[in-house]
């Protein structure tokens, strides 16, 4: 995924079959916001998330907006969150590591082990993702997320709606039935603020050391855990409903 994709904005297909999906999207949030509140959005400051965050403070919904600093992100992504915060005058909510947890498992296993298996890279992306997510949605009836059904094989048949049965709730994906083009076409239309790396070749952004840029007919995933196989690329807070 690239900003720098060749849209004609002008195109009334194009804005036609905007219309249709940001309408959709709109929809399912304000489902969310009514009947499954409190709801939470879990937003990782990608060009998705930033899209439905101009959503949802566009919308005024009550949706509470998370993310999860796991103490690795890129210098980008911390810029981000402080441009977003003022940009749409909302409060970002960050959940961290538990310190201890972290401190276990970096004494054991070191710094970096998530290079060494798949094993430790999810016991990684346990310690400093899962157990925050959990507690970000402590209390919560429902949450959305910025995934969508082209992203990765994970992903295939993701829907709009599902039951989380891992967290006991209900899950919203707005965008799970858009393209690239179409979360690039409403970022550059509506003038989202979006991720600096975006502009790097980097479609698809998590921890600094697990995430690179990607070459040239290499799908949006291809930068993350790039030394794993692409059925294994999920952190584990999606990848059992997906």
């Amino acid at each position: 995924m690239s900003p720098d994709t060749n849209l004609d904005l002008n195109d009334p297909r194009l804005q036609e079959m905007l219309s249709k999906k940001i309408a959709a999207a709109t929809a399912l949030l304000q489902q969310a916001a009514s009947h499954f509140a409190p709801t939470a959005f879990a937003n990782s400051l990608g060009a998705e998330d930033m899209l439905l965050t101009d959503l949802i403070a566009k919308e005024a919904l009550e949706i509470e907006i998370f993310s999860l600093d796991t103490g690795r992100l890129p210098s980008e992504t911390h810029d981000l969150m402080r441009t977003m915060q003022k940009h749409y005058n909302i409060k970002l909510h960050l959940y961290a590591p538990r310190p201890d947890l972290l401190e276990a498992y970096v004494g054991k296993e070191g710094e970096d082990a998530f290079y060494k298996s798949v094993e430790l890279r999810k016991a990684c992306c346990h310690v400093r993702k899962v157990e925050p997510l959990q507690r970000a949605l402590k209390g919560k009836k429902s949450w959305v997320t910025g995934m969508r059904a082209q992203q990765a094989v994970t992903r295939c048949g993701l829907q709009g709606q599902q039951f989380d049965a891992t967290n006991g709730l209900e899950k919203f994906n707005p965008l799970h039935d858009w393209n690239e083009d179409e979360v690039w076409a409403y970022i550059r239309m509506r003038e989202v603020p979006y991720n600096e790396l975006h502009d790097k070749n980097f479609p698809s952004i998590g921890c600094a050391p697990c995430t690179r840029a990607v070459k040239a007919g290499e799908d949006t995933r291809a930068g993350r855990w790039w030394w794993e196989e692409p059925q294994h690329k999920e952190c584990g807070l999606h990848d059992k409903n997906a």
